[in-house]
């Protein structure tokens, strides 16, 4: 049992260490590939300028070598752009995503027009801003945006079932004439 055991252990230790080797290769030939791939600022500095480290002349002082090295240093030409604000959805997109409720409806009362009430509300507030930021400008869409404003000043700011509930007729009625609108006025919307 010794001799197997003895035996075993002579086997997987060359094997381990080999494994480990392999591992320890290859990590060493990745890294020494990545760092002659990568070019560093100092790199691109050498390459279009003379050393910064090299004195203009024998008699230069290190501060005028840190001088130097700042004048040869690249200047940013900009400040990085912050993250723009999300442009409001283009008119066809935002009254596509309406008309995908048209064959959608509920009863109100019956439990199930929490979801229905609240997408149809959302879509009509993105049909607005998207009509209001279009190029066109407001005027274009008058009727829509004069529809959609009476909706919103009777829904106020409680988006609860109950409420939208409560004004049911009124939201399905928009969506409706906003749809027939957009029927009559083709180019917004193809």
């Amino acid at each position: 049992m010794l001799v197997r055991t003895t035996a075993r252990d002579g086997i997987r230790r060359p094997t381990a260490a080999r494994g480990l080797r392999a591992t320890a290769v290859a990590m060493l030939a990745a890294a020494a590939l990545a760092s002659c791939t990568q070019d560093t600022p100092q790199d691109a500095a050498s390459a279009s300028s003379p050393s910064p480290s090299a004195p203009a002349s024998p008699s230069a002082a290190p501060a005028d070598n840190a001088d130097q090295a700042e004048q040869a240093a690249p200047e940013p030409t900009e400040e990085p752009a912050l993250p723009a604000e999300p442009a409001p959805e283009a008119v066809r997109d935002a009254f596509a995503t309406l008309q995908a409720t048209l064959n959608d409806t509920c009863t109100p009362g019956a439990g199930d027009c929490a979801y229905f009430l609240g997408r149809v509300t959302q879509e009509l507030t993105e049909l607005d801003e998207a009509m209001r930021a279009d190029p066109k400008g407001p005027g274009h869409f008058k009727q829509p945006l004069a529809d959609m404003k009476t909706l919103f000043t009777k829904l106020g700011t409680d988006r609860s079932t109950p409420h939208l509930e409560k004004h049911f007729s009124a939201i399905v009625g928009t969506r409706d004439g906003i749809n027939t609108w957009m029927q009559d006025h083709p180019d917004d919307y193809r």
